[in-house]
């Protein structure tokens, strides 16, 4: 019996990871090979960065070594480099950021040289951003690696700033990693009488003037927020590939930033767009944001996320991935 052409494999330890490897397949199913996602479902939460990802490679490993006997694959895409850490069959590896860059001293000790090995092992080596394994420095180009961006497109027609309702939104699934606190104080400090920022991915009982608590959303109700809000704001330190700002752009809706590190795509797109909205001094750049936006910022900020749709995604899959990942 013939076996799956391709098998995504996928931790599902983030929101954007789940959406990533489910357009990723549909693509190689698009592309005329067979593919079969196997996810690892949610992992248990622990303490430290290096035991939350050995509990996240560990279960990658077994959901990949159960499909693997079920499937019989051709060949194997991991999404994310946690989930080939301990992989039981080598395979391509989808690569958004490096342990090497988002795990520095102690949190990273057994995941930065690992690593190294899986990439020089992988049958392939795939990546979200032209600066996904900048850690590796000169290294880097002899990987050989294709760049295959997560897909997002606008989630409707694109609303002028005339008709958005909602002042600003933010996403704060990971309070630490988005630093929910200093994102609330530059809040405080920029906002007017009236304006109200909704926080999504999050609950807490505390009421802050100004700010409106939304919760865990679905994909749909999410983006029709987008669609309505005039800014995005993000206080990130470090990014590794940044769905929520991308799909933000893609709705039109203006990307208040920090400079964080990391491959972060959106943050060269958004100096592009309006260079005042990329700053440490958040309070600032709501206000600018909100006072004195540029009127032609949502049209040109879809134009700008368009590379990273659907219909990009599709042609790179089909013209070198496939063929990359199924050669004799």
């Amino acid at each position: 019996m013939a076996g799956t052409d391709v098998l995504v494999v996928t931790v599902e330890s983030t929101t954007g990871w789940r959406s990533s490897s489910s357009g990723l397949t549909a693509a190689i199913g698009r592309a005329g090979a067979s593919a079969e996602l196997v996810r690892t479902g949610p992992a248990r939460e622990v303490r430290t960065f290096m035991l939350t990802d050995l509990v996240q490679a560990r279960a990658a490993r077994s959901a990949a070594a159960r499909a693997i006997a079920r499937h019989q694959p051709r060949a194997i895409v991991y999404c994310s480099i946690t989930a080939a850490l301990l992989w039981p069959r080598s395979g391509a590896i989808w690569v958004d950021s490096l342990a090497a860059e988002n795990r520095p001293g102690r949190h990273g000790l057994w995941q930065r040289p690992l690593e190294r090995r899986r990439l020089r092992d992988a049958t392939c080596v795939l990546v979200m951003s032209e600066r996904s394994l900048d850690p590796l420095g000169a290294a880097a180009s002899s990987l050989d690696p294709l760049l295959v961006r997560s897909p997002v497109d606008p989630s409707g027609p694109l609303v002028a700033p005339a008709d958005r309702d909602i002042t600003a939104i933010a996403y704060a699934a990971d309070p630490e990693k988005r630093r929910l606190d200093f994102l609330l104080d530059a809040w405080r400090r920029a906002r007017r009488d009236g304006e109200e920022l909704i926080v999504t991915g999050i609950t807490r009982p505390d009421r802050i003037e100004g700010v409106r608590w939304a919760g865990t959303l679905d994909a749909a109700e999410y983006r029709a927020l987008l669609r309505r809000a005039k800014l995005f704001v993000t206080a990130a330190r470090h990014e590794d590939y940044g769905i929520g700002a991308l799909e933000a752009l893609a709705d039109g809706c203006q990307l208040v930033t920090t400079t964080a590190t990391g491959p972060y795509p959106a943050l060269g797109l958004a100096r592009e767009l309006d260079p005042r909205l990329v700053t440490d001094d958040l309070a600032r750049a709501i206000r600018v944001g909100l006072d004195a936006p540029l009127p032609d910022y949502p049209a040109r900020a879809r134009q700008l996320v368009a590379p990273f749709g659907t219909a990009a995604l599709d042609k790179v899959v089909a013209d070198a991935l496939v063929p990359r990942l199924l050669v004799a």
